[in-house]
């Protein structure tokens, strides 16, 4: 059964000879929320997660909330792999799917099809499985002749066709977003929406954060308030977002 298990999660990262450089930027460069803490002159802990423990299940779908630095992008990065806890343990039971970084594994120079065999596969999908999906992800992108040529040639807009078409092709069992993807012109908006929405109504477990109440509201069953790397809330969207947000 598809599950997600947080047992005591902390995530902490190590910052060696912080006064020879600008401890601000160094923090700013990991991208991380937490809290900040001077264990000597030359060592300095950045916390992004401090004790974590939470559970989901099939039919969950949880919306993270807090503000900038609260930790959410630090969860999502352990629920997809990327991080692993340095205290704790994190059991995820269950075919794994990250949309943070759509564009993770695209070669500038290769061309179009070249990028969604490169993109598919590192999204774990098998040589077979690509073959399948190639060209119904050509035609979901609209980039007709253009996926023979290299992809730097593309504007910005036709990069996040392409990057968005091959990363929301497969099925998941948990979904993990930063966001609620879309890109494009009016009229490749709408498409993207509504695969976005089939994507999200056939996983088994979604995880999204976001800072929209309406967003959250619309998609999940359950919400997650993250505060300086602790869990601050959890329980109905209702109830967390009015404490949230303000009634």
């Amino acid at each position: 059964m598809t599950s997600i298990q947080l047992r005591n999660v902390s995530v902490e990262f190590p910052i060696y000879n912080s006064p020879s450089r600008s401890l601000k930027n160094r923090v700013l460069n990991i991208a991380t929320g937490g809290k900040i803490e001077r264990k000597s002159d030359r060592l300095v802990i950045v916390s992004g997660l401090d004790d974590i423990s939470l559970s989901f299940r099939e039919g969950d779908r949880i919306g993270l909330i807090g503000h900038n630095g609260s930790g959410k992008t630090t969860l999502l990065r352990v629920l997809s792999g990327i991080y692993i806890p340095t205290q704790g343990e994190a059991i995820i039971n269950g075919a794994c799917i990250s949309l943070i970084n759509i564009s993770l594994g695209i070669d500038p120079d290769a061309t179009g099809y070249e990028n969604i065999r490169l993109r598919a596969a590192m999204m774990g999908m098998s040589p077979r499985e690509i073959s399948e999906k190639i060209e119904e992800i050509a035609e979901f992108s609209g980039l007709g002749d253009f996926l023979e040529v290299p992809f730097r040639t593309y504007s910005s807009g036709m990069q996040l066709r392409l990057a968005f078409a091959t990363s929301t092709a497969v099925r998941p069992e948990i979904l993990i977003m930063d966001e609620w993807l879309s890109t494009g012109d009016e009229n490749f908006k709408d498409r993207a929406n509504q695969r976005m929405t089939e994507l999200v109504d056939s996983t088994k477990i979604l995880v999204l954060a976001s800072h929209s109440r309406e967003l959250l509201s619309r998609n999940c069953n359950r919400v997650v308030w993250l505060d300086h790397g602790r869990v601050k809330m959890d329980g109905s969207p209702e109830e967390v977002l009015s404490a949230y947000f303000g009634s």
